[in-house]
């Protein structure tokens, strides 16, 4: 088995064979592992079709997509309480 384009780590050959045997998600164009799925700005862990993308990254909806690209001012999709520098 190729190892995942999402993965810029290096890990043993076993684990990774273990790995993407284990589970599998394409989003964003991409077959990820699982635990590589994660949010560019928090690191959550998301679900394939279930986070936004910015710039060919994947991003949890809220509070981190929402807050950094979302429309800003009060009362703007209910991210106006998160800021992030």
């Amino acid at each position: 088995l190729p190892k995942l384009p999402c993965c810029v780590h290096s890990v043993p050959q076993l684990t990774h064979l273990l790995s993407v045997a284990a589970e599998k998600v394409t989003s964003l164009g991409k077959d990820w592992h699982r635990p590589c799925l994660r949010c560019e700005k928090c690191n959550k862990t998301l679900t394939s079709g279930g986070h936004a993308e910015h710039d060919g990254k994947p991003y949890c909806n809220h509070p981190c997509y929402a807050a950094l690209f979302g429309p800003k001012g009060f009362g703007r999709g209910g991210a106006e309480s998160h800021t992030f520098k």
